[in-house]
């Protein structure tokens, strides 16, 4: 019988909770604390996550910081095995999210719109 929350679904949301709270206080790179961890997707067999990710900043400096993230995956996927209690901790892959970006823009049209 199901419950109510998927594994992959708990799994995925404590890998969000947990990357969120280490970018923001364990990271040396000051540009991760502009990060801000829109969602976790993680297969079946909990081997890869993919972590989509906002970062508060101009759209040229977001590829530059996605690929600084995708450098330290190692290196946070290392730190993450010691904060969570899983036997197997999926291999992470930082993907930029632009909804957020793309709903400011959305807004501020429907906004000068209102204005004309």
């Amino acid at each position: 019988m199901k419950r109510g929350f998927d594994r992959t679904q708990r799994v995925a949301d404590l890998i969000q909770r947990t990357l969120a709270q280490m970018l923001l206080s364990d990271m040396s790179d000051e540009r991760f604390r502009l990060v801000t961890i829109t969602s976790v997707t993680v297969t079946r067999d909990l081997s890869y996550a993919k972590v989509y990710v906002s970062v508060l900043t101009e759209e040229d400096k977001v590829k530059p910081v996605i690929e600084a993230l995708n450098r330290a995956a190692k290196s946070l996927r290392y730190r993450l095995a010691h904060e969570v209690d899983m036997r197997v901790v999926p291999e992470l892959k930082f993907v930029y999210d632009n909804s957020t970006a793309h709903g400011f823009k959305i807004s501020s049209l429907i906004d000068s719109a209102i204005k004309k």
